[in-house]
């Protein structure tokens, strides 16, 4: 298979879907612990947490209380970081405007915060400017490894002491691809979520916050079955960047997709004039097909993927769904493919490690407990 160059945006979930479907509970001091240990990886995007009713999700019930502490206290990173909260519905929006303490000024940066550093000399443009293929190595470090050395010039990461100055909130919302998920999920009907989203979208719009959509259950659904129409998921997801979302999360909730699955929701959505830079894939992992599926994304052109550290998540309306691929596990995969993300696997190998004993679980991570198999001999 021919190496796969170029940048690749991870979305790091686990503080918010690795967490909401967790059955004991979860101390504030471990969710903060564990988003200020992941701001030190290089990773440009977290979801931290879900303005969502507590009785319904109970884990992210302390979720004003992550986004004051982010606010007050921004983790210590060598990058600038979008922190994302979910909010299903327009009081979810509020709650979290409520909670950032000023409902009348931006949070968020002018700078696009997912912009990615300096092409680094690695990558060798075509004559179209293009840099999907592999030039001449001209250095032999890891472009994925962070330095500990913050004085080095060549390192694509530099550690940034004012990158707090430059972070920003965002807020996601979701709808689903199939009638019966959206009526158990939010009780109503795809045309009503779509409906619902819009004055969330407006609203938030007009705070200059950047909003992100789900489409849930795009390759497979536990009440309709695995047969999900990819016209409908295009339909979908055209409609929310019509209406102004900056980017669509096409999501296997149930983790059902496989890779012709994969390839022919793609094709229908760039064929509805989708582009691949306004997507991004949400992968589960229940039946081992989540790398599979995202290389097959690669191949297609998306550029930006969510991951779990750990493995871990599932979904409180999909019952038997386990956790999101794993992040180590998928950094492992993008970077033998010469993939550049700027993340360290090592240090998501650590905290997936520590995390899982936190929460008294299984570590999911292949990849993960291979690195500290190897940090260790």
């Amino acid at each position: 298979m021919r190496r796969r160059t170029g940048e690749v945006r991870i979305v790091e979930v686990g503080p918010r879907d690795g967490l909401q479907n967790e059955s004991t509970s979860i101390p504030l001091e471990t969710k903060i612990e564990l988003i200020r240990r992941l701001a030190q990886t290089g990773v440009r995007d977290i979801e931290a947490g879900s303005f969502v009713a507590p009785k319904w999700v109970p884990q992210m019930a302390n979720s004003s209380e992550v986004l004051n502490y982010l606010l007050g206290h921004p983790p210590a990173a060598p990058v600038p970081i979008a922190f994302n909260f979910l909010v299903p519905n327009l009081k979810g929006l509020q709650n979290f405007l409520k909670a950032s303490d000023d409902d009348n000024a931006p949070i968020t940066s002018s700078e696009d915060p997912n912009k990615m550093p300096t092409t680094p000399p690695l990558l060798k443009p075509d004559e179209n400017g293009e840099t999907g293929e592999q030039g001449p190595m001209i250095s032999t470090e890891d472009p994925n490894k962070m330095s500990s050395d913050t004085s080095s010039k060549d390192n694509s990461i530099q550690p940034n002491n004012s990158s707090a100055f430059s972070n920003s909130m965002e807020v996601s919302l979701f709808t689903a691809a199939t009638e019966e998920f959206s009526k158990k999920n939010t009780n109503c009907t795809i045309a009503e979520s779509l409906e619902r989203c819009r004055p969330i979208v407006s609203l938030a719009k007009s705070r200059n916050i950047r909003v992100r959509g789900y489409v849930s259950v795009a390759l497979g659904c536990p009440y309709e079955g695995p047969d999900v129409p990819p016209a409908k998921v295009a339909e979908i997801t055209a409609t929310l960047l019509e209406m102004g979302a900056d980017e669509v999360s096409v999501a296997d909730t149930t983790g059902m997709g496989t890779a012709p699955k994969t390839q022919e929701l793609l094709k229908a959505l760039f064929g509805a004039g989708i582009s691949a830079k306004d997507l991004a894939l949400h992968l589960h992992d229940t039946y081992g097909q989540a790398l599979v599926n995202a290389v097959v994304g690669l191949e297609q052109g998306i550029r930006t993927f969510d991951s779990s550290v750990g493995g871990l998540g599932g979904c409180p309306y999909s019952k038997g769904a386990t956790g999101n691929v794993a992040t180590e596990d998928l950094l492992h995969c993008l970077h033998s493919l010469g993939a550049i993300t700027g993340v360290d696997v090592e240090k998501m190998a650590e905290i997936g490690n520590w995390i899982s004993k936190e929460l008294g679980r299984p570590n999911d991570s292949r990849a993960g407990k291979a690195y500290l198999a190897r940090l260790s001999s």
